[in-house]
């Protein structure tokens, strides 16, 4: 009888120190999940005497009087969308301009002091644009708001009621402590973390296809448009999203800045508005047991939404080919 060909087991024996590399790393992993369902169910545990009391109308209701029963989060929700959507349509253009300089147009010299310059500005703290935005920016700012609001009046976000675009001495107060406004240094707290992220993919894109995009014929704009910018698709989307997941839980900057209204604020250009980290900043000092559960309530509708934004991100940039080759 012929031998029957058996295939030969192949067995791999790791090192030890390779098994305790491996048994750190899934104890990160795991670690990350605890850590992140503590504080889901922290958050839930203080948050169920005022959900219980609300109900579902803690997502409709506009007003915010947790003590008298009258509570939700449908303006301050609002109001946070709002603030990180100026912060976004500001920060990924100009954010990508700056990746794309660094990386394709840049000298060496230059490269190097923008890229060390665009990560230290993403460590500044976020008191210190607070102060800027409400010092500075914020007068110099009342101008271009009037000009949206005369030019655009037609498109309702930028219509602010009240006001006679054509009065040349109507008040400037109007276009103050703006959800605009505040979009706007959130917009810059975000720009070099999108910046970085988005330079860094860039900078992996296949050498070889770049310059047979050149050899053919191609300008260096084009290259980038079909080359790049197709290459760091997940770069750009996971840089943005990164960056929004900020924008919506900016505090401090934004309490320095925006004057609280507890009612739906769809005028981005107009004075008043919301958010709710802000919110948790302004009544935390002063809350009963009662408006801390409220307090909690919108912590935790804040951490819901930002995990979906990641999550909606990460399946998005898991089918892009940079978000895939890594």
């Amino acid at each position: 009888m012929a031998a029957i060909d058996v295939p030969r087991r192949i067995s791999t024996r790791r090192a030890p120190s390779d098994r305790a590399f491996r048994a750190v790393l899934t104890v990160s992993g795991i670690g990350v999940l605890v850590v992140m369902a503590t504080v889901g169910g922290f958050l839930l545990l203080r948050a169920w005497d005022a959900l219980r009391v609300s109900g579902w109308s803690f997502l409709t209701t506009q007003a915010w009087e947790p003590d008298s029963g009258n509570f939700g989060i449908a303006a301050i929700l609002v109001g946070t969308v709002l603030i990180a959507l100026v912060a976004i349509l500001v920060a990924v253009p100009f954010a990508l301009g700056v990746a794309l300089y660094i990386n394709e147009f840049a000298p060496p010299r230059v490269k190097a002091a923008l890229t060390s310059t665009v990560d230290l500005m993403a460590a500044i703290p976020s008191v210190v644009f607070g102060l800027w935005g409400f010092f500075f920016l914020q007068g110099h700012v009342t101008g271009l708001a009037r000009w949206l609001s005369t030019t655009f009046a037609w498109f309702p976000p930028f219509r602010v009621p009240g006001t006679d675009p054509d009065d040349p001495l109507a008040s400037a107060t109007v276009y103050t402590s703006s959800t605009f406004i505040a979009g706007l240094v959130v917009a810059m707290m975000i720009t070099p973390v999108i910046a970085s992220i988005m330079r860094e993919v860039f900078s992996q894109a296949p050498v070889g296809e770049r310059e047979g995009a050149l050899a053919l014929g191609s300008t260096r704009w084009g290259m980038i448009r079909a080359v790049v910018l197709p290459f760091g698709k997940g770069g750009i989307i996971g840089g943005t999203m990164l960056g929004l997941g900020r924008a919506l839980g900016e505090t401090i900057a934004v309490y320095m800045i925006i004057s609280p209204v507890f009612a739906i604020q769809w005028h981005v250009l107009a004075n008043g508005g919301s958010s709710v980290s802000s919110l948790i900043a302004l009544r935390y000092g002063e809350s009963t047991p009662f408006g801390m559960s409220a307090l909690m309530a919108a912590g935790l509708a804040l951490f819901l939404m930002t995990l979906v934004v990641n999550f909606a991100a990460s399946s998005v940039v898991a089918r892009s080919r940079s978000g895939a080759s890594s």
